[in-house]
């Protein structure tokens, strides 16, 4: 199992997406530079936070037209596994795989803190290491993470078990649309969140949560194969 992780300008939690991937047994991770385009032996790719291009424009809108997000979007076109945290997240809807947009925090501010995120739907390759209901303790830490879509495209995402993640118990950090923490696309096989599981696989930081989406890849990669 080889897990991909794009590297921008900019991106500045590559390090702790590679760690986690490779805490997963069996696993092996790499390091994608954004201008280059081979995804020769990659299983699964993994977009990781930070602030690609400066979040110059707009927040993921110059990340999207990179040579290497050309090969993701093909990859992901024929069933490929990706996830995009934070900034992969806006990265992945400016580049049309997920659907809504994020917007600036209700708060205008930064926010960076642990919060809970309830698991939805756990029959996603992101998830199927999960049981529905769960609660995962995971940070967050971002200016623009508002999901937002309009109420129409919300209830046929509510429709197709797109909805995966939640905040719990009231913990929604950014006034995102139905305490939207995740989505994924029709087909199940990309997914966005903006919480940081890379930051939760190590008791040290005060979870191991965010282990369980990275395992959740390898179980379902390993099962296609």
């Amino acid at each position: 199992m080889r897990f991909g992780v794009v590297q921008f300008p900019g991106t500045c939690d590559e390090t702790d997406a590679v760690l986690a991937c490779e805490r997963v047994p069996g696993a092996e991770a790499q390091l994608l530079w954004h201008g280059d385009r081979s995804l020769e032996g990659i299983d699964a790719v993994v977009i990781p936070g930070g602030f690609s291009y400066g979040d110059y424009l707009r927040v993921g809108a110059i990340a999207r037209f990179s040579p290497m997000m050309e090969s993701v979007v093909r990859f992901a076109s024929d069933g490929g596994v990706v996830l995009g945290i934070c900034n992969g997240f806006q990265v992945l809807c400016e580049a049309g795989l997920l659907p809504g947009a994020l917007l600036p925090n209700v708060g205008l501010r930064f926010v960076c803190r642990q919060v809970g995120v309830e698991v939805v739907n756990a029959g996603t390759p992101f998830t199927c290491a999960t049981s529905a209901g769960d609660v995962l303790s995971i940070p967050v830490k971002h200016t623009t993470g508002r999901y937002y879509a309009p109420d129409v495209e919300l209830e046929r995402m509510q429709a197709h078990g797109q909805i995966v993640l939640r905040y719990a118990h009231d913990g929604n950090p950014n006034g995102s649309s139905n305490d939207i923490a995740g989505v994924t696309n029709e087909a199940g096989n990309v997914m966005g969140l903006m919480p940081h599981p890379e930051h939760a696989v190590d008791s040290l930081t005060g979870s191991v949560d965010g282990l369980t989406l990275f395992r959740s890849m390898a179980t379902r990669v390993a099962a296609r194969a």
